[in-house]
């Protein structure tokens, strides 16, 4: 399993995502990475996600979720983007305010380099883990992205998650069949708040897979 970072840099990560957000709506500034960051958050180059949930009565729900799958720069600077990114510019919602800031929980991804598969797509849905894996599609210059954790939420199957990938690219459910189709796997490690401005915990995709499985079962 793919884990670069202890939980305590992990726990910096995620209140640095939060502290970006605060600043830039306090000030409109962007802040630098701080000083005190952990060397390897500076060394590292690492994609990275943060996702922005509104929390209520322990029910979260989408605020805002955007990244780059690509380690271009350090991890810290990245998370900064990521989080200001999530905040701002996520088109599916109007930017975060104030007035939000106590009610939405912070959670960042870091990801893997991705894989590019290649092989029968027969065999495909059988390569992928569901609580492991996350997928890209790219078709030329447009493509889809869903987080590992995304098909643990849903309880989807490996079948159905290659599917909602395909959607996320704006293709059809199906096209993961087809020549022209690229596809790539890749890990990643998940921190979040546990409450708006909490504890930070790493997540366990198979325990919760676990837990899914098991409430499916019944």
């Amino acid at each position: 399993m793919f884990k670069p970072y202890s939980v305590e840099e992990g726990e910096y990560l995620v209140r640095l995502a939060r502290l970006a957000v605060e600043e830039y709506v306090k000030s409109r500034r962007i802040i630098n990475v701080p000083n005190d960051a952990p060397p390897k958050l500076i060394q590292d180059n690492y994609g990275v996600f943060t996702t922005i949930e509104t929390m209520e009565n322990e029910k979260r729900e989408l605020r805002g979720c955007i990244g780059y799958p690509r380690g271009n720069v350090n991890t810290a600077k990245a998370t900064i983007s990521s989080a200001l990114a999530a905040a701002f510019d996520d088109p599916r919602f109007m930017p975060l305010t104030q007035e939000e800031l106590s009610k939405v929980t912070f959670e960042v991804s870091i990801l893997s380099p991705l894989e590019r598969i290649k092989m029968d797509p027969r065999d495909l849905s059988n390569h992928i883990e569901v609580g492991r894996h996350g997928i890209v599609i790219q078709h030329g210059f447009g493509g889809g992205l869903l987080l590992p954790q995304v098909p643990v939420e849903y309880c989807w199957d490996s079948m159905t998650f290659l599917s909602e990938a395909c959607i996320k690219a704006s293709l059809s459910p199906d096209c993961w069949i087809e020549d022209n189709i690229e596809i790539y796997l890749y890990e990643a490690q998940i921190f979040r708040e546990k409450s708006p401005r909490g504890d930070v915990e790493e997540r366990d995709l198979l325990r919760e897979l676990g837990l899914c499985n098991k409430s499916y079962n019944l």
